[in-house]
């Protein structure tokens, strides 16, 4: 059963002026949690997204597309990152999700996928 782990971020790390939004000692644990979840072959992918102030959404569904750059949703927290994960099952899925949290110091949202 496969799992997208979302890693919410708060915005905390642009405000005080650090372009990266992980301190490295946040990278090297979630390093770890990377290359543990590999070799056990649960992890199908993983990676970091860049702001919302990076994006762009379109919206085709009319007769004309519309574009339009920034975020679909204006929020103060939003997705900073994620990995998808193959596992057996949900518990499990809700203790990677707890190690996943203590390791980038961030929430973390989990969904199974359909």
């Amino acid at each position: 059963m496969e799992f997208l782990v979302n890693v919410i971020d708060d915005g905390q790390a642009a405000a005080i002026g650090r372009t990266a939004s992980a301190t490295e000692a946040e990278e090297a644990a979630v390093d770890a949690l990377n290359e543990r979840l590999a070799a056990a072959g649960q992890l199908v992918h993983a990676a970091g997204i860049s702001a919302p102030t990076d994006a762009t959404v379109v919206d085709a569904r009319g007769p004309d597309p519309v574009v339009r750059r920034g975020p679909v949703v204006d929020a103060a927290e939003y997705v900073a990152g994620f990995w998808v994960l193959d596992l057996p099952d949900g518990e499990t899925a809700l203790r990677i999700a707890t190690e996943a949290s203590r390791a980038c110091g961030r929430k973390i949202e989990l969904r199974p996928l359909l």
